[in-house]
């Protein structure tokens, strides 16, 4: 069965940090690409960034390159996500995802995309 959880959510100030994890089971992690979506309450999934493996390496959306990083370890099969400067605008549940279906949130809402329960990320003052 696959299997994605996700932890290393919290309440941060703005400017601070948080390091999400995502721990996967049930299939070749090394095989696949991962991806990190996040979702605002009453709003759609906006892509945020993917793992495309050791050669091709993580991909960034707009919004957070320069802020975020998103590494893989193959052996313990987790990927990571260091927020690093965070918004406001970054709160939101973030979620990791089995596979790489472009850059268009909704792309990831689909029945049959297997994602995590999702880590709640709050920035407040």
């Amino acid at each position: 069965q696959v299997q994605l959880v996700e932890s290393g959510g919290g309440m941060v100030q703005p400017g601070g940090s948080l390091r999400l994890s995502c721990a996967a089971s049930g299939f070749t992690f090394r095989d696949w690409v991962i991806t990190w979506v996040r979702q605002v309450p009453g709003k759609g999934l906006e892509w945020v960034s993917s793992h495309h493996g050791d050669i091709v390496g993580p991909t960034y959306a707009e919004s957070v390159k320069g802020r975020f990083t998103m590494s893989r370890d193959n052996d313990k099969k987790t990927v990571y996500l260091q927020m690093n400067g965070l918004k406001y605008e970054d709160t939101a549940v973030y979620f990791c995802v089995q596979g790489y279906l472009g850059t268009s949130g909704a792309s990831y809402s689909g029945s049959r995309v297997v994602r995590g329960q999702g880590t709640q990320v709050i920035v407040f003052s």
